[in-house]
């Protein structure tokens, strides 16, 4: 695994016991746990989760929409609008944040009057900095949290093409780098090879077995090797 220094490498994925640790001691505020929230449960960029806007993600009662919608204008190379349906974990936290959000973007600035009317990806990236610092985590970035989910779906069985529309990548070989192979899974391929194996298994002809019963016959009489009896 290639482990991120300083912005170099690629971002960690996160374990289920590193994610229970961040979220409940390394994040510190309802705002920051939802925002990352959206980042695993999505798998979206930290810009695109930054730039939501909260009509996008709430629907006029109040209630939190069954699908998120990002936004082609505020996706990497603007390929596309993406809709991603929420699951429960996340549904739970945004409904949390609901009587937080902004009037236009579901995580407001800071400073009203800035041009960014919306929490600056950079920010975004320090405060999670902090958060990995606080629980002794190195090697992560706001990058993990799409790593983690995107390998999470690779690891399920789900197929690339199904991956590609939730993740917006532009193209499967791009979205193959993204996910991480365990060693695990090397082994588990490797020992798939055992089923080409050229040794010969042992066989017993006086005794078969039925597969479809699970029984074991006796082959007819004729078929038997004569017992020769010797003095």
């Amino acid at each position: 695994m290639t482990v991120k220094i300083d912005r170099h490498g690629q971002a960690s994925v996160l374990t289920s016991d590193e994610i229970e640790l961040l979220f409940n001691d390394g994040l510190q505020s309802d705002r920051d746990r939802t925002l990352f929230g959206v980042c695993l449960f999505s798998a979206c960029r930290i810009a695109e989760a930054c730039s939501l806007l909260t009509k996008d993600v709430y629907a006029t009662n109040g209630r939190v929409r069954s699908e998120l919608i990002i936004r082609k204008a505020n996706t990497k190379g603007k390929l596309g609008t993406r809709t991603i349906p929420v699951i429960e974990d996340l549904r739970s936290l945004l409904s949390s944040w609901q009587p937080n959000a902004g009037a236009t973007y579901l995580f407001p600035g800071r400073h009203p009057n800035h041009h960014w009317k919306h929490l600056h990806p950079e920010s975004a990236s320090h405060i999670l900095a902090e958060a990995f610092s606080r629980v002794g985590m190195e090697g992560f970035s706001t990058h993990s949290f799409r790593r983690t989910a995107l390998t999470q779906m690779s690891n399920a069985g789900i197929p690339l093409r199904v991956i590609q529309k939730l993740s917006g990548h532009r193209s499967l070989a791009v979205l193959q780098e993204y996910l991480e192979v365990g060693d695990a899974q090397v082994r588990g391929a490797a020992n798939s090879l055992s089923a080409l194996g050229y040794i010969r298994k042992r066989q017993y002809p006086d005794v078969e077995l039925d597969s479809p019963s699970g029984r074991l016959i006796q082959p007819p009489d004729s078929l038997k090797t004569p017992l020769i009896e010797t003095d």
